[in-house]
């Protein structure tokens, strides 16, 4: 008979707990979502992520600065020092060899989301921000176990980051409607892909339901 081993995170509830929770916002910045970014200047339409992903995220970071959940903000910056030969080649085969989220640059600044002064930045060079940056340490510091994965592209800096977090043993979900790529079918591709190999998939519905109703009670015990 299998058992539940102790302390394991089974419920939606335990994975987004103040104690063990951190809500990471990836790469939500102006190359990547704005008009004449760099998405933009390559065909991309962004305009989904623009009407549809970033107000739901800006609603589910305030749920979660409610609740007093860790809100912490990756920022790519890809400056030509940052980039490695194999990215080099990537870039050149694909015809996408244009600058883009260079540091001090439009580009790489957020778009729609701003950092509290108190919410960490972290600055990555790759597809994921597991690798090479100083996520891991700070989640470990604080305790966290469980990340809620938000941001931009579902398919390739969103998913690469919750790989890697679930090979470094933290818990990942994917919030579907706060999570956008330029190509529907991408996204969706990623999210099933996600929910099967590493974590679940859940709304933001689903989060901030729970969230809200947890600030609620502690208003009333505060209030009584």
């Amino acid at each position: 008979m299998n058992t539940v081993p102790k302390g394991l995170l089974t419920k939606l509830e335990q994975k987004i707990s103040t104690e063990n929770a951190a809500l990471v916002v990836i790469d939500v910045q102006n190359d990547f979502v704005a008009n004449n970014g760099f998405f933009d200047g390559v065909g991309a339409d962004v305009r989904s992520i623009q009407q549809h992903t970033i107000p739901s995220l800006l609603k589910l970071i305030e749920a979660a600065r409610a609740a007093g959940v860790l809100v912490v903000f990756v920022q790519a910056i890809y400056d030509p020092q940052d980039l490695s030969e194999p990215m080099l080649e990537r870039n050149v085969r694909t015809g996408r060899d244009k600058p883009r989220c260079i540091t001090g640059s439009w580009g790489a600044d957020f778009y729609a989301v701003r950092p509290l002064p108190n919410e960490p930045v972290i600055i990555k060079h790759r597809y994921s921000a597991m690798i090479n940056t100083d996520l891991n340490e700070l989640l470990k510091e604080r305790g966290i176990k469980s990340l809620l994965l938000t941001g931009v592209s579902t398919d390739t800096c969103v998913e690469s980051t919750g790989r890697d977090a679930y090979f470094m043993d933290f818990y990942v979900t994917v919030v579907s409607d706060c999570c956008g790529a330029v190509n529907e079918a991408d996204h969706r591709g990623a999210l099933a892909r996600f929910d099967r190999d590493y974590g679940a998939v859940v709304t933001s519905q689903e989060v901030s339901e729970i969230w809200n109703d947890w600030s609620q009670k502690a208003s009333r015990r505060r209030s009584a």
